[in-house]
């Protein structure tokens, strides 16, 4: 193989598909990009069993041919050369990178032991605004669970029902989950996609592009943009029903300032950011929300001033949690809505009820 082209084409594709090389793996060729030159261009991809990711950039291609470079090394040493033009000459074990006036070598490994990625997923699929799809997954992906325990948990559930789309996350702890609309779809629809895909996804689609088409097949999706072609497998198996989680009436429910709540909720916070828990209060009483933490480093407590309606309840929560759900509302004035200090409440927009997101309290010596 040997092909010429320019440094920041080929610096780009390599960035991107660099996310899809494994990192923890016993088969080395899951850790390496593979080059694949043909007529007049070159084409990276990079697989690590999930998540394939392929990238095709233009190239002057003197001998065409495939070989596996090592991802991060290969990466990191082409990010330093976008503003030149490279050769690449592999020939056995081997491959010469040219540039300038200097010449650099790389060990390779064959192409053949690169695994297949199929790109032949078009079964069904469905298209929505780019926008929309930015912003369902960074208003749901960060409540997807991150261990291994219950794996259907570390992704979105995506449920199309004629033109409306809904987008769910839990981890166990908390719960979000947005509604909107698709352009169009194939049918009614049902996928579980890892919150990883989705970032990814999120990072290759430009905010330039007015749609995007999520095609699906039998346990795995495909989006492209720009050349870029993203696959991914996902998750099997039996969501969690979100409509038996989400209680449908509330004892409490407080419409409070969002800025003022949240700068509050984060000054408390900083006191106990080493706890475990990152444990704070709300003390719902009156025409007020009473915020406060406890830590060996010092106690915070703050009135909040808010309308309440119902009884007054006396709640613990991870300060993350709630600052994350209330971060991710986009009005001024929001809602919470509580049942007691054990049952889990929410946090929802006064007006648009587009999302929601429900947090299970921490149960305390005074509580449990």
């Amino acid at each position: 193989m040997k092909v010429v082209c320019e440094g920041i084409d080929l610096s780009d594709a390599v960035l991107k598909v660099v996310k899809a090389c494994s990192s923890k793996t016993t088969v080395p060729v899951l850790e390496c990009i593979k080059l694949s030159a043909k007529n007049d261009s070159l084409t990276l991809a990079a697989t690590d069993g999930e998540i394939s990711i392929q990238k095709t950039i233009k190239a002057d291609v003197m001998e065409e041919g495939e070989i596996c470079v090592p991802g991060r090394y290969f990466s990191d040493f082409i990010k330093k050369l976008e503003g030149v033009q490279i050769t690449l000459s592999a020939n056995g074990r081997k491959m010469d990178i040219f540039y300038v006036d200097s010449q650099t070598d790389m060990q390779v490994l064959p192409a053949d032991e690169f695994p297949a990625i199929d790109v032949d997923i078009n079964e069904n699929s469905f298209k929505l605004k780019t926008a929309d799809l930015k912003n369902f997954i960074s208003a749901t992906s960060f409540c997807c669970a991150t261990d291994d325990s219950r794996p259907i948990l570390k992704g979105c559930n995506f449920v199309i029902q004629g033109n409306d789309i809904s987008v769910t996350a839990l981890d166990g702890f908390r719960l979000a989950t947005v509604k909107g609309t698709v352009i169009s779809s194939t049918g009614d629809l049902e996928i579980v996609c890892p919150a990883r895909t989705l970032s990814e996804i999120e990072k290759m689609i430009p905010d330039s592009a007015d749609e995007t088409e999520i095609f699906v097949r039998r346990g795995m999706m495909m989006v492209s943009s720009d050349n870029t072609v993203l696959t991914s497998r996902l998750y099997g198996g039996e969501f969690i029903k979100k409509e038996n989680i989400i209680p449908k009436d509330f004892t409490t429910v407080v419409k409070v300032n969002k800025s003022i709540l949240k700068a509050s909720i984060e000054r408390a916070a900083i006191l106990v950011r080493g706890d475990k828990n990152s444990l704070i209060i709300f003390d719902v009483n009156g025409d007020k929300i009473e915020i406060s933490s406890n830590s060996e480093i010092g106690n915070v407590q703050e009135p909040v001033k808010a309308e309440v309606e119902g009884k007054d309840v006396r709640i613990a929560m991870n300060s993350k949690f709630i600052i994350e759900a209330v971060n991710a509302l986009g009005e001024e004035e929001i809602v919470l809505a509580f049942n007691s200090q054990i049952q889990p409440f929410i946090c929802e927009n006064m007006s648009n009820k587009d999302r929601l997101y429900l947090i299970l309290p921490v149960r305390t010596a005074n509580n449990a």
